[in-house]
């Protein structure tokens, strides 16, 4: 709060999705990524990598983002799962839950979901599984592990 604030600003850029773009389908993507258009599809870091996502107030993402850092100031309909740090600006708006390992959220961010913390190494939860048999689909119960 007090000490140096270790942010992103060094951070390189290496794929930018400008305004009035407009990407249908999953990115999947390493490096730096900074979104001014929008996404419908998942937006995934590569598996192992430092990712950093940065979603600027004109971005928007319909659908979930699975990156290690990211910077959110844009629209997210979806879960968002951060594994090293999610930053929520100020205009961030997500309809979703936020699976986190270490959160900044500034005064105006909202989310309609959940927190959920998760410390480094955790897994991430597992989707619902519909097990009815039952003609309504109404019922689901968690997929658990054996």
């Amino acid at each position: 709060m007090f000490g140096k604030k270790k942010g992103f600003s060094a951070a390189r850029i290496d794929t930018l999705v400008g305004q009035g773009t407009e990407i249908n389908g999953d990115l999947v993507f390493s490096g730096g990524l900074h979104v001014d258009g929008k996404i419908n599809g998942n937006v995934v870091a590569e598996e192992g990598s430092t990712a950093l996502l940065i979603l600027s107030e004109f971005g928007r993402i319909e659908g979930e983002v699975k990156v290690p850092n990211m910077v959110l100031n844009g629209k997210i309909v979806g879960d968002v799962y951060g594994s090293t740090r999610v930053e929520l600006a100020p205009k961030s708006r997500i309809k979703g839950s936020v699976y986190y390992n270490l959160i900044e959220m500034a005064i105006g961010a909202e989310v309609n979901g959940g927190l959920v913390h998760q410390p480094t190494g955790a897994q991430q939860p597992k989707r619902l599984e519909d097990k009815s048999n039952n003609r309504s689909g109404t019922t689901a119960e968690p997929v658990t592990e054996s």
